[in-house]
């Protein structure tokens, strides 16, 4: 089968920085003599000290002076009351550090049509990629990227941020809440680990529009350093997000991808509950999957270590596309794919019997060799745009005919 590969190459980057919040431990041992140092100096001194970080670095950050004062009231308790707020910011700065998101490796991505389709540059449409950011210790967090597919299928990527955030973010029984300043572009969001699951890794996020609720979901694997979550986020603009973790025992193991329409009044989703075969599950309730029932088995040489999911089926009158990864000898990660029945997506009526994508020369080298991976794909004037991960050390895209691959499954 014809795969166009593209020259696109997207590879991380180390000059986004988010301010996080130095934490040095709760007892204040070693955050009463930092307090103690920076009242003793005067007004002048402090002053001074302040305007050289601002100099150094308040043009590398959205909310500079918000976020040292975020930090300065975390270590408050410490403080004397009355201080001015200059001193409490320069308390706050040594509190403060930055963290490259994209240090270690960028990987992952997934796709969707963004959700303002007006003021097209290329008459085509515009698409919303989410990313797997690595950074110092193997944080993982989601980043994003804005760009348009051309009438005649050429791929533009618009001008990114220099600066990022990570939102305000708003904990309530069980979720949490994160919202963008309405004024900032949207490539310069960043959901960046919050709750103690996890802790350690937002994870292999697979996008979906769900068109009858008119919003999009997020599933991803939270990682905490141990132990692994499934959850999922919920937003309609990408600037306000809910996030929530999946329950039921059905939600275990990595790689949920949610359909983008219900089955018979319920929701479904693909998963892989044993870590080597696909499977299926249906609920009414997004936050409860109780049953899930055998899908798909490896077959060839190729996927017999296992197989996944690569995010959500795509709809096609002949029946739901789902792209697939196996995993074979010395670990090597190659594409597939299989097709569900449109009524009953518990029926796989075809199956490639061959390599879909598997990794080139150039492909298979990087920070994890011999893995090609995506969270997903779009379907746009019967092609099908699959960006995806070359060794978790750039991300390229591919095209070809869905007609193509359909001929292939049926």
């Amino acid at each position: 089968m014809k795969i166009e590969r593209t020259n696109i190459r997207l590879y991380a980057d180390d000059k986004k920085v988010l301010l996080r919040y130095l934490n040095l431990g709760d007892n204040g041992e070693r955050i009463v003599p930092v307090i103690n140092h920076v009242i003793s100096l005067s007004a002048d001194k402090v002053k001074q000290e302040l305007e050289k970080i601002y100099e150094l670095f308040n043009h590398r950050h959205f909310n500079f002076s918000y976020k040292l004062m975020e930090h300065f009231n975390s270590i408050s308790q410490y403080a004397p009351s009355g201080l001015s707020e200059d001193t409490k910011l320069l308390c706050g700065s040594y509190f403060t550090n930055e963290y490259t998101t994209q240090a270690s490796a960028l990987f992952n991505p997934s796709i969707v049509f963004h959700p303002n389709q007006s003021e097209l540059q290329y008459d085509g449409i515009r698409f919303l990629l989410s990313l797997r950011a690595t950074g110092e210790g193997h944080i993982s967090s989601l980043a994003f990227m804005e760009g348009e597919i051309g009438y005649n299928g050429e791929i533009f990527f618009y001008p990114e941020s220099n600066l990022i955030t990570d939102g305000q973010k708003e904990a309530a029984d069980n979720f949490y809440k994160v919202s963008f300043d309405a004024e900032l572009p949207l490539d310069s969001h960043v959901l960046f680990p919050f709750s103690p699951e996890e802790s350690m890794g937002i994870e292999d996020v697979r996008l979906v529009y769900i068109e009858e609720e008119k919003k999009y979901l997020g599933t991803y694997t939270a990682y905490n350093g141990s132990q692994i979550l499934p959850k999922y986020f919920i937003t309609k603009d990408f600037y306000s997000f809910e996030v929530r973790p999946f329950g039921g025992k059905a939600s275990t193991n990595k790689g949920m991808a949610l359909f983008p329409e219900k089955i018979n009044g319920k929701y479904a989703m693909i998963g892989r509950q044993d870590g080597r075969n696909l499977s299926i599950m249906f609920s009414e309730n997004l936050n409860n999957w109780e049953v899930a029932q055998s899908l798909h088995c490896p077959q060839y040489s190729w996927e017999m270590l296992q197989i996944g999911n690569n995010g959500s089926p795509i709809k096609t009158d002949k029946g739901w596309l789902l792209l697939t990864h196996g995993v074979g000898p010395m670990r090597r990660y190659v594409l597939s794919m299989i097709l569900l029945d449109l009524k009953d997506p518990t029926k796989v009526i075809g199956s490639l019997n061959e390599l879909l994508m598997e990794p080139n020369d150039e492909e298979r080298e990087g920070y994890v060799p011999n893995v090609l991976y995506t969270c997903g794909m779009l379907l746009y004037n019967e092609i099908i745009y699959l960006p995806y991960a070359m060794s978790d050390s750039a991300i390229s895209f591919a095209k070809f005919s869905v007609h193509d691959v359909l001929s292939k499954l049926i």
